[in-house]
């Protein structure tokens, strides 16, 4: 995103040289090999330069650099981009999101989140199920002393790593979340691999688990707008992401066509391979001005915040594939290796194309906010 001030640019130097010394690709590559996703010690270390705190009012132990945290967190989103690095920033963003729409209750877990000590996710996919988020199968009882919850989440970020996680269910015919521990008896969480080196994933099966009534985040008539929020920033952390990944792979693959030669010409040099890198160029300047407003409509909780998270979606997800099997083909035949770092972005792309909705399914929902609008209008 574009840094606006002194503090910002501080902190994106701040970010990037972090990113740069202990995210590398090279140790997302070690990282796979070790069958590792991410380690905590390192994500408390970027904990303790505000990731985790941006989102999260002062009064509440957070801040950030210049009272903008979504536009910072997808600062830090973007930068991750460059090396697919590794870390629960989007799962614990998330969490975040929909804890300090109603803090009440939660502030110790809030504290632990953006200290880094804890690592939580939200538990909204279902099995079989496409992402719905106002749609729930597993199911919350009343009990004397707080609730029941029965029902399996699946694709659940960073689950084996996490100490809690913010479930969808539903309760009494309205959806409702709950903050649960992992730890405590009838969760069980079972791994779950994805197309990325160190994405994981988990899912999460909850037979007769009893919580307090303290684990409710907001009431009945909050939920859909907390959800809502969240939605909004998983939108924008993802796009954001796309952009950082962009960003890098165009500057690794014009950087080629310069020092590949053909002929005793650089293949920068041909005119069909000129038209091709201006129109990526074009693609990605696209990408970034439209998850810039998206940013900007959820920094702002502007009404048209809904239709903007998904036309960045809606368009990042579905040109950014696109572009990159491009600069696979570009590279020629060691594009498609193993050992060239093409694969890494692509696989990250890829996941994110999936998750929280495809490009598809975000048209459609531009579609219908438009057609809205023009209704009321």
């Amino acid at each position: 995103m574009t840094t606006a001030n002194p503090e910002q640019l501080l902190f994106a130097s701040t970010t990037q040289t972090f990113l740069d010394k202990q995210a590398s690709l090279t140790h997302v590559r070690g990282l796979h090999a070790s069958g590792v996703s991410f380690q905590p010690e390192w994500w408390q270390r970027a904990a303790e330069l505000g990731w985790a705190s941006l989102l999260v009012p002062e009064e509440l132990g957070g801040g950030s650099v210049s009272g903008d945290g979504v536009a910072d967190l997808a600062m830090v989103a973007e930068q991750i981009g460059h090396t697919v690095a590794p870390g629960p920033l989007h799962p614990v963003s998330i969490v975040l999101a929909g804890l300090v729409e109603a803090p009440g209750g939660h502030e110790q877990t809030i504290e632990a989140l953006v200290s880094g000590e804890l690592v939580a996710s939200w538990a909204v996919y279902e099995p079989a199920r496409p992402f719905a988020p106002l749609l729930a199968a597993t199911k919350a009882t009343r009990t004397d002393g707080g609730y029941r919850l029965d029902g399996v989440k699946d694709r659940v970020e960073a689950g084996a790593d996490c100490g809690a996680v913010l479930v969808v269910a539903e309760l009494d015919g309205a959806v409702r979340q709950f903050l649960v521990p992992t730890d405590i008896p009838g969760v069980t969480v079972t791994a779950q691999d994805s197309v990325d080196l160190v994405k994981r994933y988990a899912r999460v099966r909850f037979d007769g688990v009893e919580v307090g009534e303290s684990a409710a985040v907001g009431t009945a008539e909050q939920t859909p707008d907390i959800v809502e929020r969240q939605r909004q920033i998983a939108l924008v952390l993802q796009c954001a992401e796309i952009v950082g990944v962009l960003d890098a792979v165009l500057a690794m693959t014009n950087q080629w066509l310069f020092d590949r030669h053909s002929f005793g010409r650089p293949l920068a040099s041909y005119q069909a391979l000129k038209h091709r890198a201006a129109d990526m160029k074009m693609w990605f300047e696209a990408a970034r001005a439209t998850t810039a407003g998206a940013v900007r409509a959820v920094a702002d909780r502007s009404p048209d915040a809904p239709k903007l998270v998904s036309v960045a979606k809606a368009y990042v997800a579905e040109r950014a594939p696109v572009m990159l099997q491009d600069c696979v083909q570009l590279h020629g035949g060691i594009g498609v290796t193993w050992e060239h770092d093409l694969h890494l972005f692509l696989r990250r792309v890829a996941l994110y194309r999936a998750m929280f909705g495809s490009p598809e399914d975000h048209h459609r929902a531009v579609y219908a906010l438009s057609s809205e609008t023009e209704a009321n209008a």
